[in-house]
């Protein structure tokens, strides 16, 4: 893997390593949540730097996925994914961060985004 895909790789890892850490704490959701997020986005980034792709500066999970579906083939439950998607602001304000439309995502979301995240990053990291 080349050397910038595998920084990316490692952000991401970084970013499911914070969430490993949390991911028991009811008070945390949200940012379980928004590190999840984070964690595909980098993932995704990674593999366009793999096959040497512009790599943009968006944070739109959807927009990523369809530029990488040429190179990889990932299994993801699309609704997950938007909800995922949500997540990212670029106005960070403290009340926001990390938050669903609804609010802080339930325990039992937060968990499956961390296992969608955990799944795409090693999926990369293996193809």
């Amino acid at each position: 893997m080349k050397k910038q895909a595998k920084a990316w790789l490692n952000s991401a890892r970084d970013d499911l390593g914070v969430v490993e850490e949390i991911i028991n704490r009811d008070d945390l959701t949200h940012m379980v949540a928004f590190h999840c997020q984070q964690a595909v986005e980098k993932s995704f980034k990674a593999v366009l730097e793999e096959y040497e792709q512009a790599v943009p500066r968006v944070h739109d999970l959807i927009t990523l996925r369809h530029q990488i579906e040429k190179y990889i083939r990932l299994e993801v439950e699309s609704d997950l994914l938007n909800q995922l998607n949500e997540l990212y602001i670029d106005a960070r304000y403290p009340s926001d961060f990390g938050l669903l439309p609804g609010g802080k995502p339930p325990k039992e979301l937060a968990q499956k985004m961390h296992h969608l995240a955990r799944k795409i990053c090693e999926t990369i990291e293996q193809s």
